[in-house]
């Protein structure tokens, strides 16, 4: 082992640098598993990596499963194939998110802002911040049939899983009716509603996704009608 001594303001204290130390460092960083996964985030195999990088298959097998150690050179080489700076490797990894909702724990809440509520919700996920969904257990239940359910819309998307019984879902202005088994994704930035569609009530999984929905590609006409000058446009003399 190598040994230096360094000052300290209450004297001297002894630092290692010897390979043993170096080898924990490597292994804490999981260098390998962090090449792995640039790797299978892009669907690159070994040889298509090794065509990119100038190393060979058989050596980035190695330098992933840490059966190798290997230089700055070789990660700047891999950093660059995947637009990443060289300190992606020796960042702390951010904590996985792992959240368990127990049923128990749960609080069931019903439709807000609306008298007879068409249905009662429990968040499944209320627990996660920063979540980038929101799911939900709902239970719909039967109106009245002089009362007409709520329409309402947000921002992104939606997907419903019917469990039990038969759900009307108006989206919009057309009702389709989902029995168990069926499951729908749908905008929800359009207008929609619910309504349990038979005598008993019914249940689902409801997840509600956060991304806002992709602009559409203009086509060529509309392309080149939005780089024309508009009529009501005052040109400068």
């Amino acid at each position: 082992m190598s040994e230096r001594l360094e000052p300290t303001g209450n004297g001297m204290h002894k630092t290692s640098a010897d390979a043993e130390t170096a080898e924990r460092f490597i292994a804490e960083k999981h260098l390998g598993e962090r090449i792995r996964r640039l790797r299978l985030k892009k669907s690159m195999g070994l040889v298509e990596l090794g065509r990119h990088t100038g190393l060979s298959a058989s050596f980035l097998s190695q330098l992933e499963t840490g059966r190798v150690v290997p230089t700055l050179r070789n990660l700047a080489r891999i950093a660059m194939v995947f637009s990443k700076d060289l300190s992606y490797f020796f960042e702390s990894e951010p904590a996985a998110t792992f959240r368990v909702h127990r049923k128990k724990d749960r609080v069931r809440m019903p439709q807000t802002g609306v008298e007879p509520p068409a249905y009662t919700f429990e968040s499944l996920g209320y627990m996660v911040p920063d979540r980038q969904m929101d799911p939900y257990f709902a239970e719909f239940v039967p109106l009245p049939p002089q009362v007409e359910p709520k329409a309402h819309v947000h921002p992104g998307f939606e997907f419903l899983y019917v469990l039990a019984g038969q759900l009307a879902l108006l989206h919009g202005g057309q009702e389709t009716v989902l029995e168990p088994g069926d499951a729908v994704y749908f905008d929800s930035s359009t207008p929609h509603s619910y309504r349990c569609a038979a005598a008993k009530s019914c249940e689902a999984i409801i997840v509600a996704l956060h991304q806002p929905p992709a602009a559409l590609p203009l086509t060529p006409r509309a392309a080149a009608a939005a780089q024309r000058p508009s009529p009501n446009t005052v040109r400068s003399s």
